[in-house]
């Protein structure tokens, strides 16, 4: 299972999200720190709308995030964006 694959099998069992964006950005940084030899699966972005967020702070939010992918950012991601929004935010 590739990496992209096992952060949104993650995401979904752990947040149930309204919706989902995981994104391979490694190809923008080939070369450079944390890919130097530009085979990928290392710079990801996330976007995702989930109930899980509301009533929490931008800070906290992360953190879940961070916390769930512990393991895969610890094996090989250096990068990892993160926009996560609770369903009533989902026009801003």
């Amino acid at each position: 299972m590739s990496v992209k694959d096992q952060i949104i099998t993650k995401l979904t069992a752990a947040f149930s999200p309204a919706q989902l964006e995981v994104t391979d950005d490694s190809h923008h940084h080939a070369g450079h720190s944390g890919n130097p030899d530009g085979k990928g699966e290392t710079h990801f972005s996330i976007k995702m709308i989930s109930a899980a967020f509301s009533g929490k702070g931008r800070i906290e939010r992360h953190r879940m995030v961070n916390n769930l992918l512990a393991q895969e950012l610890k094996d090989g991601i250096h990068a990892l964006a993160i926009s996560v929004r609770a369903p009533d935010e989902a026009g801003s």
